[in-house]
Order: C-alpha cells, then sequence, then structure tokens
C-alpha cells in the first residue's frame, strides 16, 4: 500500500474509533473536566481513595482561574496558564468588592478582587506531614500513595464579612493520628466525586499527568476576603506565595472517567 493510502486509511480509522487524533493514549482519567458532564470513556480503573477524614492531608495550594467547569463557575476565562473559568457572579461585585486594599502588591501574588481561584486540599495515604509541593504527598518509603483532593471555588472580594481563608488552613490539627485541616468548606453543594489525574498548566490533552488521583469539587461557588488570603501567604507552612495557573478542561471521553 502506498503513503497515500496508508494516511487516508489512518484518517478513516480516527472517526471510527471516536477518538481524536492528537491525545495522549495509554494513561488513566484525566482532569480538570466539566463536573456537570457525567459520561466518559477511559477504561483504567482504581479504586477511589478514602474519604479525607482517613488521609493525611499533605498540600493546600491554588489555581487562577477554576480549573473545573461547573454549575455555579461556567464563564469562560479564555484558554492557556491563566484561562480556565470564572464564577457565575463575578459581574455583580459592587465596586467596594472590587477594590483593591493592596493595590496589586500583596503578598500573595497573581490574585486580587473580582478573581476565582480554586483551592486544591491535597490528601495521601502515606505516613507524611503537609509540606510544600506534591513531593510532600509521598516518600521514600511510600511512592504510590492513594491521593484525594478536595476542591472548592472561591470567588475572591474585598469584604471582611466573606469567608476567612484561614479557616480552611492547616495549624497542626491531627485527628487519630491523621493531619487534618482546621475545616473544609460544606456549604457549597454536594461534592462531585470521580477518577483523575493531577492537573497544572503543564498538562493538557496532548501531555497527560500519569499519576492517579480522587476528585472530590464542590459545585457552587463561595466568597472569601482578599485580606486573608494575603495574610494566609504570610504564615502557611506549604510556602505558597502565589496562586498557579490551570490546565484546560478535559473533554475528550477517553480521557474521562464516568461520574456515577
Amino acid at each position: 500500500m502506498n503513503r497515500r493510502l496508508i494516511c487516508a486509511a489512518i484518517v478513516t480509522l480516527w472517526p471510527a474509533t471516536g477518538m481524536a487524533a492528537d491525545i495522549c493514549t495509554g494513561y488513566g482519567p484525566q482532569t480538570p473536566r466539566d463536573i456537570t458532564q457525567t459520561t466518559g470513556s477511559n477504561p483504567r480503573l482504581f479504586n477511589l481513595a478514602p474519604p479525607a477524614s482517613d488521609l493525611n492531608l499533605c498540600n493546600i495550594h491554588t489555581h487562577t482561574n477554576a480549573e473545573h467547569k461547573g454549575p455555579g463557575f461556567a464563564i469562560a476565562a479564555g484558554k492557556g496558564t491563566h484561562g480556565g473559568w470564572k464564577c457565575n457572579d463575578t459581574e455583580e461585585l459592587t465596586a467596594q468588592e472590587r477594590e483593591d486594599p493592596f493595590d496589586g502588591h500583596g503578598p500573595f501574588g497573581g490574585v486580587k478582587p473580582g478573581d476565582t481561584i480554586e483551592v486544591h486540599w491535597v490528601y495521601s495515604s502515606c505516613d507524611v506531614s503537609p509540606g510544600e509541593g506534591l513531593g510532600s504527598c509521598m516518600s521514600p518509603a511510600c511512592a504510590n500513595p492513594q491521593l484525594r483532593v478536595e476542591a472548592q471555588v472561591f470567588l475572591v472580594v474585598n469584604d471582611p464579612y466573606a469567608a476567612d481563608f484561614r479557616t480552611y488552613d492547616y495549624h497542626g490539627k491531627v485527628v487519630d493520628g491523621l493531619h487534618q485541616p482546621d475545616t473544609l468548606p460544606t456549604d457549597t453543594g454536594q461534592p462531585v466525586v470521580f477518577a483523575g489525574s493531577t492537573t497544572g498548566p503543564k498538562y493538557s490533552q496532548q501531555e497527560c499527568s500519569p499519576l492517579q488521583v480522587t476528585w472530590s469539587v464542590r459545585p457552587t461557588c463561595a466568597r472569601v476576603d482578599i485580606t486573608s488570603l494575603h495574610a494566609w501567604a504570610e504564615e502557611n507552612k506549604f510556602n505558597e506565595d502565589h496562586s498557579h495557573g490551570v490546565r484546560q478542561i478535559v473533554t475528550e471521553p477517553a480521557l474521562l472517567s464516568p461520574i456515577n
């Protein structure tokens, strides 16, 4: 068969499989995703991680904007590292709520009132303590942990009556021998739980993450005070001083797990 016929055969085969020709293959289900869409055909199966209360908190970090798309955060913020999704009521903020008391120079970089952030509390089955980066979720004795991420999307506002982010931080709390944050958001809807991967701008539908992660994503936004975020930047033990970029949502069914 000549080269032209071979190329024609390949082009014909891709629509038959229902899979895009330029996606990574052989990987497990990927994240982030539209949590209102429950379909997925990725064949890789793994046991979902236990509840967060049965695991060790190992890291807390944020992304600007939301990486996931959900019922309460469905306004497109564009493509690329600083794309993602915004909270639906972003345009309803008052001038006072949008005013930046730090004039863009607060200690937590890349965040200002009116921004949306997605916060990730990362948990591990390893016997580890909370620390910097995802490397803190593993150890030489535990290189293949079960990982779980509790996620909440916030709309950042200049409002002292909004949530104080420090109430969700880690201050040495240990319950039954396991490191835990002071608390997690509880009034933003029933979390959507599914199998996925790690996120961040280094990954895409062409460059997939190999790690297996259980996700628990709350479906609506909460409001958080900008002053509390800057205060958190000055005291958190994760050395987080800025909000990270996003990975664009994964839409290819072959890269998604079904949501039950």
